[in-house]
């Protein structure tokens, strides 16, 4: 099962004799699952139904649309009078009390359900037998917007293995950097003793060099290059694998993030230094196309 993303779009429209049916379908980032639907008014009841009907998600934020309007109509606008007359009664009773402000116009033509399209009349005849069309409809916009954030999440693999790549290469460059050499730890601190020294006669030099392969002890990176690594092939695992994998490598993109974070502490020399911000650059790169993973 390939990487899909959580980010998407799909269309589909049907016509039966005079009346068109389009559903859109959007989908973008979440923690959950979450669907919502905006239907014309008087389908609302197939909301339950047309939820049950999905599946193959298991993140994301998805919003449906559905139209429903008459070819050859001419649009049109029409009110619905006994709702403005019931909120426009509302209103003057909140505002003879001083619990708020006189209505506009604009305000209140604003509301929904206050005025509808024309076709929504028309609409009215697909409230028995062709409800099962918009389901179906529904379905196959659904199994679309599947097939559009796997189209995706494969172009997201693809930049997260090139990430993981760049990631490797620096764990070698990090581990192979002339600063991590025994000789030239070996040097490093034998200066470092030696100013202290010179500086200050009575300091006892066994102590010293004590204080200071502890120093060299702490500073090493050992743990972190092999943590980095086993995350690397972690998150490669789990690109191969595929699935609704989104999390488990947003916890791997945090572990890179402290690894690079610990580098860059430990670092005792510019040219690891630079290693390791590069390294956290990549990172960032990796946890940024990780959040669109479902």
């Amino acid at each position: 099962m390939p990487v899909t993303s959580m980010t998407g779009f799909a269309r589909w429209e049907g016509v039966t004799g005079a009346t068109r049916v389009v559903w859109e379908l959007r989908s973008v980032n979440g923690e959950g699952f979450d669907l919502r639907l905006r239907l014309p008014p008087g389908f609302e009841a197939l909301e339950p139904e047309l939820k049950r009907r999905v599946s193959g998600f298991t993140r994301g934020n998805v919003q449906g649309a559905l139209q429903i309007t008459t070819e050859n109509e001419a649009p049109e606008l029409v009110v619905n009078e006994a709702l403005l007359a019931r909120i426009v009664a509302i209103a003057g009773d909140l505002v003879s009390r001083g619990h708020a402000t006189p209505p506009t116009a604009d305000g209140l033509l604003a509301l929904r359900g206050v005025i509808e399209p024309r076709g929504a009349t028309a609409a009215a005849d697909w409230r028995q037998h062709p409800s099962e069309a918009i389901i179906s409809g529904f379905e196959v916009a659904a199994e679309r917007l599947l097939e559009a954030r796997q189209e995706e999440g494969a172009a997201i693999g693809a930049v997260l293995l090139s990430r993981l790549g760049e990631i490797d290469a620096l764990i070698e460059r990090a581990e192979a950097d002339p600063s991590r050499t025994p000789g030239a730890i070996a040097a490093r601190l034998r200066g470092q003793v030696e100013m202290l020294l010179s500086a200050d006669a009575e300091l006892d030099p066994a102590r010293l060099a004590q204080e200071a392969a502890l120093i060299a002890t702490r500073a090493d990176i050992r743990e972190e290059i092999d943590r980095l690594r086993a995350h690397v092939e972690a998150a490669r695992a789990l690109l191969a694998a595929g699935g609704p994998v989104g999390r488990r490598l947003d916890f791997l993109s945090q572990e890179f993030h402290r690894e690079s974070n610990t580098i860059c502490s430990k670092s005792n020399a510019a040219s690891l230094t630079v290693v390791g911000l590069e390294l956290k650059l990549v990172v960032d790169q990796f946890r940024e196309q990780v959040q669109n993973v479902e």
